[in-house]
Formats: C-alpha cells, structure tokens, sequence
C-alpha cells in the first residue's frame, strides 16, 4: 500500500512539472498579478469550498478564480514554490511548518476558513475501548499528522505520550500501551482505504469525507475543534501576500456565505473557523 501511495505522488509531482511548464503568464510571479489565480486544492473539501467560491460569488467579485485538484500533500506546496500555481488550500500550521522545514520552500498563510477533525474509525469495532490486544491501527506517515494522530489516541485514553511531546511524535514516544496496540504508517491517502486491513485507522477529515465517511457520527474518536491549531489555511509562497487576487479569495472564504456552504454541507464534519 505504501508503494502505490508513493507511486501516486510521484505521478502527480510529474504531472505538476508538466502543467509548470505551460503555466507562463498564469501571475505567479508577483510583479504580475494578471491572468486567473490558479490554487491547487485538495479535492474534499477544499476544492468543493473553492468551486462553491468561483461557481457563486467570484465573477461579482471581479475574480477570475482557476482550481487544480491534487490528491496528496506535497505537490501543492511544492508547486505553489515553483510557480505552477499561484496558491494553495489544503493544510494547517505545523504541517507547513515542517513542510518548509525539510524542503526550503518559502510557503506562508494568508487566511484560516476551516478545521476538519481528525478521527479513528474502524469498520471492525463500534467503540475504541473494544480494540483487542495487539490491535493494528493505521495512522499517518507524515510528521506532523502522525503527531496528531498519536495525540488523538492518548485523548482517548488508549496510550499515553511522553511529556512535552510536541508535533514531533512518533510510536517510540508511547509510555504506555496497555494493549499492545500495532501501528502501520501509511500515506494520509490511504489511511482511510486500509480500513478493511487493519483493525482501526486515524483519518484526516478531508480523506473520510472523501470515502464517504461522516466524521461527526461515525467516528470512535474524534478531535475537538477547541483551540485546535489544524485549522486550514489558503497560502501562498511569501511575496504573494498582496496579490490583489490573493485578497479578494481570502475575503470571500471567509464571507458568510461560506460558512453558510461549509456548514449545510458537512453537518460538523468541517467546521468553519472565521
């Protein structure tokens, strides 16, 4: 399963290449803010919330609004740094700040519009407290999101985390474990396709929406919205920030009629943060 998720990034990444090449005279350089702004998006419920925006209010509000679906989390920001695209709508504070880290990229936010909750669902028990002994659960592989998974499971009460353990955690931060719980890494992709391999999977809100999950009434755990720092963002590669099409995005995402949208359609599965 990891292979086909690397796999999928890696024809992603050749077909962001491709589209940088052809995107000349898109306004990604930002002496030139001519031509449609181009943001790259996860599909749910990011890209849904953008085709809401350019299908409703963007042509009132002057803006000749461009979306590109991507489904992982790496070439959005990557071609945000190249200049395929001029922004992008898909992720929240650590992960970009890990993400900038590792890479050099030069990526910074420009405004929150929502917080999707992550969750541990399993299609093999109703309750978490009902996990076996040696139970597998899937989680992320990437830092941060593998943090705020492990995070999620001590919430729980089904392990318990070292002290002052931060974004950085990983399974060999767990002090205890008392039931012996397994933990497969895979891709935040594919986390919510293993369902039926593994015994319970921790599933970014965006990837449960898409397979037809509903966060709010399905989940065996599921994180609070209360002073959550994974509220997620539109962003841009510093120096864009005053984009004129950057602000008029950023004001729309967070008119009330989008969080009118985000909050008929997903029923608390995503939750506005403005």
């Amino acid at each position: 399963m990891r292979n086909t998720a690397k796999l999928t990034t890696a024809v992603l990444a050749a077909g962001a290449l491709t589209f940088g090449l052809t995107a000349c005279g898109s306004g990604t350089d930002s002496s030139d803010y001519s031509g449609p702004l181009i943001v790259a998006a996860s599909p749910t419920p990011h890209a849904e919330i953008l085709d809401f925006v350019k299908k409703n209010l963007a042509t009132k509000a002057g803006l000749d609004l461009e979306v590109k679906e991507f489904q992982d989390y790496i070439v959005p920001n990557t071609a945000t740094e190249d200049g395929s695209v001029d922004a992008n709508y898909f992720q929240n504070q650590p992960y970009l700040d890990d993400f900038n880290k590792k890479r050099g990229t030069h990526i910074v936010p420009v405004v929150t519009v929502h917080l999707e909750p992550l969750g541990l669902y399993s299609h093999k028990v109703k309750k978490a407290d009902a996990l076996k002994s040696g139970a597998t659960i899937a989680v992320p592989n990437d830092a941060v999101n593998e943090a705020r998974a492990l995070k999620l499971l001590a919430a729980g009460g089904l392990i318990t985390l070292k002290d002052g353990v931060g974004n950085e955690a990983t399974p060999q931060d767990i002090t205890k474990n008392p039931e012996n719980l397994k933990f497969k890494e895979v891709e935040a992709a594919q986390t919510a396709r293993s369902l039926d391999d593994v015994d319970a999977a921790v599933v970014n809100g965006n990837y449960a929406i898409s397979a037809g999950i509903k966060p709010a009434k399905e989940a065996l755990l599921l994180e609070s919205a209360k002073n959550s720092p994974y509220g997620n963002f539109l962003a841009v590669k510093k120096g864009n920030e005053k984009d004129p099409r950057v602000k008029k995005l950023a004001r729309l995402l967070t008119s009330p009629e989008v969080k009118k949208f985000i909050e008929d359609k997903y029923q608390g599965s995503v939750i506005p943060s403005f």
